[in-house]
C-alpha cells in the first residue's frame, strides 16, 4: 500500500473557550449593574458594552474606575488592562468597587501637553536642544533610549510612622528617587523610592481626611498583591498642577506607546450618534413666558431634571465629582447653594482648579431672572443660562464644554 493512500486519523482539535465571570460595576449614584464577560475582557470592552446597553453616547472619554472605598483611594483603570488582572489584586480587607464614569482628562495631556508639564519641573538630557516643543517632550516620554526628568519637592509618608517628610524627588526611567542632600542629583545622595512595573499608582479622594497628609493633592503606590494599606507608598504634592505633571509623567513612564495607541485606536461611535458631549437641552415649552403665568412658574425647577444639576450636594461632594471627571478647562456643574437656599452654585473646572460662581435670582417688575454677573446678562431659567455660557465665555474664565453626570446603570 502506498503511502498515499493510507488514511490517517488526527485527533480532534476542541475550539478554546473562554470562561465566563461576573463583574459588578456601579455607577455615580451607587446603582449597580452585574454582566457577564468573558475572562480576557479589558477595560474600554466594559465600557463599551456599558455604552451599548445604555443607549449612551460614546465619545471616548467613558472609563472603568477602580475605587477603594476605606482607603480613599481610586484610580482610572487604563484601556488596555484586563479587568480580572486587576480583580485578582483585590485584597478581602479592603472594599473595592469598579465604578463606570467619565474621564475628560483622560488622553488630554496628548492634547495640550503644555498644562500638564510646566517647565519648572522638568529637565532634559544634555545633547538636547533646550528650545525642545512640547509635542517633542510627548515625543521623549514615549521614546525607549531618552526620557525627561521630572523633579521638585514632594511630602512622602514615613513607613510604619504618622509622620510626613518633605524630599527633592526625581523621576527617571530606572524608577523614582530622593534626593538625601537638599536639592542634589548625585548618585551618592540619591536614594531610591520605588519603581512602577509591580505597583499600581492612586490618587487620594478624600484629601487629608484619612492618611494625614499635609496637603489634599495625594497619591500613592500600591505593590501588586500586596498586604494592604501597610505596603502603600504615600506622597502628596503642594498643588494641583505638581500632582498632575507627576502622575501623567509616570503614567507615561509605565506604559509608553501603550497609552498613545489606546488613545489613536479608540471604539468607533455607532452611526447615528451625535460626537457632541452636550446632551440636547429642552426648548421652547420648558421656558419662562414673559407674564409670568402659573405654568411659567411651574417649570422654574426644569433644571432639576438635567444632567447637570446635581441637587443638594456640597462644596465638597462637587470638587470630588468633577476630579473624578477630570481637571480639563470646561467641565463643570450646577448644585444648590449651601448658604443661601436661594440661590445656586456654577462649579467649574479651569487651570487645573476648580472655581465656584453664585448665580443670584433677580426680581424685577415682577419677573424672575437668574445672573452671574449682577444683572448684566439675565436668563429666564437655569438651562438658558447654562447654553448661553457653553457658547459664550462671558465673565466666566472659560466656556463650559463637560458637565458632571450621576449617570444610572
Amino acid at each position: 500500500m502506498s503511502l498515499s493512500s493510507r488514511r490517517v486519523t488526527l485527533p480532534a482539535v476542541m475550539p478554546i473557550t473562554l470562561q465566563k465571570r461576573v463583574i459588578k460595576v456601579y455607577s455615580e449614584d451607587d446603582t449597580s449593574r452585574a454582566l457577564e464577560v468573558p475572562s480576557d475582557i479589558t477595560a474600554r470592552d466594559v465600557c463599551q458594552l456599558l455604552i451599548l446597553k445604555n443607549h449612551y453616547v460614546d465619545d471616548h472619554s467613558w472609563t472603568l474606575f477602580e475605587q477603594l472605598t476605606h482607603t480613599g483611594l481610586g484610580r482610572a483603570i487604563e484601556d488596555h488592562e484586563l479587568v480580572m488582572e486587576v480583580q485578582s489584586n483585590w485584597v478581602m480587607e479592603e472594599e473595592t468597587k469598579l465604578y463606570f464614569r467619565k474621564n475628560y482628562a483622560k488622553y488630554e495631556f496628548f492634547k495640550n501637553p503644555l498644562s500638564f508639564f510646566p517647565d519648572h519641573m522638568i529637565s532634559f538630557p544634555s545633547e538636547t536642544n533646550a528650545a525642545l516643543s512640547h509635542s517633542g517632550i510627548l515625543q521623549m516620554f514615549l521614546s525607549s533610549s531618552t526620557y525627561p526628568e521630572i523633579h521638585g519637592y514632594l511630602h512622602a509618608k514615613e513607613q510604619g510612622k504618622k509622620s510626613w517628610k518633605k524630599w527633592y524627588f526625581l523621576l527617571r526611567r530606572s524608577g523614582l528617587y530622593f534626593s538625601t542632600k537638599g536639592t542634589s542629583k548625585e548618585p551618592r545622595h540619591l536614594q531610591f523610592f520605588c519603581e512602577f512595573s509591580n505597583s499600581d499608582m492612586y490618587m487620594s479622594l478624600t484629601g487629608k481626611k484619612i492618611s494625614g497628609a499635609p496637603t489634599s493633592y495625594g497619591f500613592c503606590f500600591k505593590p501588586n498583591k500586596s498586604g494592604g494599606t501597610r505596603d502603600l507608598k504615600q506622597l502628596c504634592a503642594d498643588d494641583e498642577q505638581s500632582r498632575t505633571c507627576w502622575m501623567t509623567a509616570i503614567r507615561l513612564l509605565k506604559y509608553g506607546m501603550q497609552l498613545y495607541q489606546n488613545y489613536m485606536q479608540p471604539y468607533q461611535g455607532r452611526s447615528g450618534c451625535s460626537p457632541l458631549n452636550i446632551a440636547p437641552m429642552r426648548r421652547g415649552c420648558l421656558r419662562l413666558n414673559s407674564h409670568g403665568s402659573p405654568i411659567a412658574m411651574a417649570n422654574m425647577a426644569i433644571h432639576r431634571s438635567q444632567s447637570w444639576f446635581h441637587h443638594k450636594i456640597s462644596r465638597e461632594e462637587a470638587q470630588r465629582l468633577i476630579l473624578q471627571h477630570g481637571l480639563v478647562d470646561g467641565v463643570f456643574l450646577v448644585r444648590d447653594s449651601q448658604s443661601n437656599p436661594k440661590t445656586f452654585v456654577l462649579s467649574l473646572s479651569h487651570g487645573l482648579k476648580i472655581k465656584h460662581f453664585q448665580i443670584v435670582p433677580l426680581e424685577d417688575d415682577g419677573k424672575l431672572f437668574y445672573t452671574l454677573d449682577d444683572g448684566h446678562t439675565r436668563f429666564t431659567d437655569l438651562i438658558q443660562l447654562v447654553e448661553f455660557y457653553q457658547l459664550n465665555k462671558g465673565v466666566l474664565p472659560c466656556k463650559l464644554k463637560h458637565y458632571c453626570a450621576r449617570i444610572a446603570l
